[in-house]
């Protein structure tokens, strides 16, 4: 691996909050918007596991998701593309070591967990989810239009 290639990756998922996730299940193709931490090149979400995105994850792990932010002259985008597999978390340290993880992201989710009783319930049935990247592509058009560098990360 490219390890300067990997720490700007990792720079540019720590700097954004937001990832696109793409899922194909019984019903077609989905896409969903989620909160994100990082767990190295890895990404940590929770998610209700009777969302689609979460069904469509228990069919299919392969999944794939994009982190930009907003522009409007293409020649400013600069973005990243990831192909790779999502799990749910099931052990439980790991489940509290990721939950960790985006409590201390988003501060909001540590007082869901101390919050009323309907948002405590909520928050406890969440599953926690690990998209595994196998690939990632950092598209950066201010280095020329379709600039694009690739990570490809060994299991």
């Amino acid at each position: 691996m490219n390890s300067e290639l990997e720490q700007r990756v990792a720079a540019f998922l720590a700097t954004y909050h937001v990832m696109s996730l793409a899922t194909v299940g019984s019903s077609g193709p989905h896409a969903t918007n989620l909160f994100y931490a990082c767990d190295g090149l890895a990404l940590v979400w929770v998610s209700d596991p009777d969302t689609r995105h979460s069904r469509d994850i228990a069919a299919d792990p392969r999944v794939a998701a994009t982190v930009a932010p907003d522009y409007s002259d293409f020649a400013d985008i600069r973005g990243i593309q990831i192909a790779g597999a999502a799990q749910p978390i099931v052990a439980m340290h790991e489940r509290k070591r990721h939950l960790a993880l985006l409590e201390a992201r988003y501060p909001f989710l540590g007082e869901l967990a101390k919050g009323p009783t309907k948002l405590l319930e909520a928050y406890a049935r969440t599953t926690v989810y690990r998209l595994r990247p196998a690939r990632i592509v950092l598209i950066d058009n201010s280095k020329g239009f379709g600039h694009k560098e690739t990570l490809e990360i060994s299991p």
